[in-house]
């Protein structure tokens, strides 16, 4: 794959663009399973199913649109998706959770709308289901490498704020930390992240690559930081050997990284149980 890498471009930007994608998804993830909020993942993939197919199907009703980009249309229904998550935990102050099933339910239910009305499937749609590294274009990537960078730098400014609002948001709200604004911004973070990273993951499986390595890396981490630090690893190393597999086995890479996070999980799982039974035989033969 090293030479094919050198030469094509299109497996340059998936490449490079799955590497983007394996540092911020996983960072997001820590601070969402941290929160109790990993379902949220699913429910803004599910928006953003919904606005691709609403591209697609304006793209189909008005052939001159045909240059609109699904990608952004995706990333517009995700922010949307997330600021009605957050009136939703506002009305429901009692039962904040029931916010992204409803989300959910209505995400799956509009995609279903559009995609009838588009008749049907078809192999762009698919593509952003499952992923597609032939997908991805140096339009894609220069716009991943953006947003890294914007959230990164707003995690890097808010660090504090999200780590207290994740783990006490009473003790938030008396230190003074804006608790509504912080959040909105975190859930715009994740959906934006979301929609751009159905590419190379697809819509039905990147929240698993916010999950996943988080899931494993809590097995190791002895810390917060030290969770952020192995997600990174877990997820980066998820992305690499998937490409890399996918390219050789000639399957979608979407479904080939997930099945890398979940043999790194189950390993890590194993391993655990491992060091937790011989640290008891150890100690009971002293």
């Amino acid at each position: 794959m090293i030479e094919s890498l050198i030469k094509y471009q299109f497996l340059q930007n998936a490449f490079l663009t799955g590497i983007m994608i394996g540092l911020i998804a996983p960072v997001l993830g820590v601070f969402i399973v941290v929160r109790r909020l990993s379902l949220i993942a699913d429910a803004l993939s599910h928006v953003t199913l919904s606005g691709i197919a609403a591209s697609l199907l304006i793209e189909k009703k008005f052939p001159e649109t045909i240059n609109l980009n699904p990608v952004y249309f995706g990333m517009l229904f995700s922010f949307l998706g997330a600021i009605f998550i957050e009136k939703l935990r506002a009305v429901y102050k009692h039962y904040q959770e029931l916010a992204i099933p409803i989300m959910l339910s209505g995400g799956v239910g509009l995609g279903v709308i559009f995609i009838s009305l588009a008749d049907g499937f078809n192999n762009d749609l698919f593509n952003y289901l499952f992923g597609s590294v032939n997908a991805v274009t140096r339009t894609d990537m220069w716009s991943i490498l953006i947003i890294m960078l914007i959230v990164i730098s707003i995690i890097f400014i808010c660090y504090k704020e999200l780590v207290i609002l994740s783990f006490d948001e009473e003790y938030a709200t008396v230190s003074g930390v804006n608790k509504r604004w912080i959040h909105q911004l975190f859930i715009i973070m994740v959906a934006i992240v979301i929609a751009s990273s159905m590419r190379i993951v697809g819509i039905l499986l990147v929240s698993s690559l916010m999950t996943l390595p988080v899931a494993s890396a809590m097995k190791f981490a002895k810390s917060f930081k030290q969770a952020i630090f192995f997600s990174i690893l877990i997820g980066e190393a998820s992305v690499i050997l998937g490409l890399f597999s996918a390219y050789h086995l000639d399957i979608a890479p979407g479904g080939t990284i997930v099945m890398v996070s979940i043999v790194i999980l189950l390993c890590s799982i194993s391993y655990n149980k491992f060091i937790k039974r011989y640290q008891t035989r150890t100690l009971n033969m002293k």
